[in-house]
C-alpha cells in the first residue's frame, strides 16, 4: 500500500466558538495546500481512499486534497485521526483499509511525527511535521508491528 499522511494547512488561531476542532484554514493555508497537492497529483498521487480528522481544518483540507487529486468518493472521518490520538489507533484504522492501493490521511501534529515513526519501525525517528507537508510511506505488511519504507516527504517550503 502506498500511504500517504498529510498534515491540515495552516489555520486560524482561534475559532469563533474557541474550540480548537473549530479552527478553520486561512485563505494562505488553502493557497499552500493547492500548491503541494499540485506537485504531489505530478509525483502521481491517486488516492483510492481518503480519512480524516473530523476537526474542521482536516475535513477542509481534505476537501481540497480530493478536488486536487481528482478523487471522487467520499472522505471518511475517524476520531483515529485526532491530535492526540494514539499512533496505535490510527495503525488499527489503516489495517482495517488494507486492501486499499493507495490511502491518504489528513491529520495533525503530535499524531503524524509519532506515527511516521511506528509505521517506519524507528522509535528513535523525529519528523518535524510542517502544516501542509505531506509524506509517503510504503506499508509491506499488515502485522500488529507496522513495517513501512519511506519514499518522500514534501513541504510546503519546497514547493511555494
Amino acid at each position: 500500500m502506498e500511504l500517504y499522511l498529510l498534515r491540515h494547512g495552516i489555520a486560524e488561531d482561534v475559532s469563533s466558538t474557541g474550540r480548537d476542532s473549530d479552527r478553520a484554514l486561512t485563505a494562505e493555508g488553502k493557497r499552500k495546500l493547492r500548491e503541494i497537492l499540485k506537485v504531489a497529483a505530478q509525483a502521481e498521487l491517486r488516492p483510492t481512499l481518503i480519512l480524516s480528522s473530523p476537526y474542521k481544518r482536516a475535513i477542509e483540507t481534505a476537501a481540497i486534497a480530493a478536488k486536487s487529486l481528482a478523487y471522487k468518493a467520499d472522505v471518511i472521518e475517524s476520531s483515529a485521526f485526532v491530535p492526540n490520538a494514539h499512533p496505535n489507533e490510527l495503525w488499527e484504522e489503516i489495517r482495517m483499509h488494507k486492501s486499499e492501493a493507495r490511502l491518504l490521511i489528513v491529520s495533525h501534529e503530535p499524531l503524524l511525527s509519532t506515527a511516521a515513526s511506528l509505521l517506519l519501525n524507528s522509535s528513535s525517528l523525529r519528523v518535524d511535521f510542517k502544516k501542509g507537508a505531506i509524506l509517503r510511506i510504503d506499508i509491506e505488511g499488515f502485522s500488529a508491528q507496522p513495517h513501512g519504507t519511506l519514499k518522500w516527504y514534501l513541504t510546503p517550503r519546497l514547493v511555494v
